[in-house]
């Protein structure tokens, strides 16, 4: 009996988030060969380029919400195009990114269909008889297996950014393109006045151009910075490395940097490829935010530091001597 995967993109700016591609990977590790995955994007004015990033081989269907009222993200209205298109579409399993919206709209969803929700997986191991989820507990300290009771359907499922192999273009047959019809979303919208919130305009702040939980390089600082100005050997070593800056909470609160930035059990959760620690103790808020990271190198003045603990190669030593040396060295590497 074949099965139906859905994935819902997530666009930042005007362009498909990467952690799409990530739970395209996701879903086509589980799909068998007369499965079907499809997709949809909710927004307003979709551009032509996005719709084509997911005119990709094996993707049955590409379905577009595009309307005013998805121009900026609300839970309830993006609710009711989540909703629409799952009525219409019957998915046997809905995948999501374990991102802000998909940590909003996936319990949503759940709760709506009765059925069961396993969020922040990394980890998907799918045989013919059984399909199991690891996902961190314990702020990352330790990992549990996870699976649906038979009688779940449809199985509502969020990935976090940077675990799974992201599907790319190739050439092959492309899926359609079909819309959902607006009529039947709006029989499904509350009228205005009852929205709980209306989004009037959304103020961007981000560490550079790369989205920080979706960067596969990380340069951090803590309160050893020392001021905002103390980020700028960090934002240095980020142009260079094409990463983002992040922080601890304490240079947060200290001031030396907005909260957007904030890495740690009430920020981001982040897992990059390489992540730098850059004048921070390690606190365990902290280290729960960044420690699913592949490499952590710590650069810290203290040799006691607990950041050490948790590191792959640690530089005892002054940030601000030590950042811009590495930074140089790398513009020489990758000159």
């Amino acid at each position: 009996m074949s099965r139906t995967y859905a994935v819902i993109a997530e666009i930042r700016g005007d362009r498909l988030r990467q952690v799409t591609f990530e739970a395209l990977g996701a879903a086509a590790q589980m799909a068998k060969p007369d499965d079907r995955i499809i997709v949809l994007v909710i927004g307003f004015q979709l551009a032509e380029d996005t719709i084509q990033s997911l005119m990709i081989p094996g993707i049955a269907q590409v379905s577009c919400a595009d309307d005013e009222r998805y121009k900026y993200y609300e839970a309830e209205t993006y609710f009711a195009a989540l909703h629409a298109f799952t009525e219409q579409q019957s998915p046997d399993v809905v995948l999501l990114g374990h991102t802000a919206m998909g940590r909003d709209l996936a319990p949503m969803l759940a709760a709506q269909l009765h059925t069961g929700q396993i969020s922040d997986v990394v980890s998907i191991r799918a045989d013919d008889s059984d399909t199991t989820f690891l996902r961190p507990v314990y702020a990352g300290k330790a990992f549990e297996t996870r699976r649906f009771a038979n009688q779940a359907r449809p199985w509502i499922i969020t990935v976090r950014p940077n675990n799974f192999t992201p599907v790319t273009q190739q050439a092959g047959l492309l899926p359609t393109h079909e819309s959902i019809q607006q009529p039947q979303v709006d029989s499904l919208l509350a009228p205005a006045p009852s929205l709980r919130t209306v989004v009037h305009e959304v103020v961007t702040k981000m560490s550079g151009s790369v989205d920080l939980s979706e960067a596969k390089i990380i340069i951090s600082g803590g309160r050893g910075v020392k001021s905002a100005e103390g980020f700028k050997p960090l934002e240095q070593l980020a142009r260079v490395l094409n990463g983002a800056v992040g922080a601890s909470r304490g240079a947060c609160d200290a001031g030396y940097c907005d909260y957007s930035l904030q890495i740690g059990q009430t920020g981001k959760v982040v897992t990059p490829e390489i992540y730098f620690a850059c004048g921070i103790s390690g606190a365990i808020q902290h280290i729960a935010g960044m420690s699913q990271a592949r490499i952590i190198v710590a650069i810290n003045i203290d040799p006691e530091a607990p950041i050490f603990k948790v590191a792959n190669y640690g530089i005892v030593g002054d940030l601000f001597e030590v950042v811009p040396l590495l930074t140089e060295q790398f513009r020489k590497l990758l000159s």
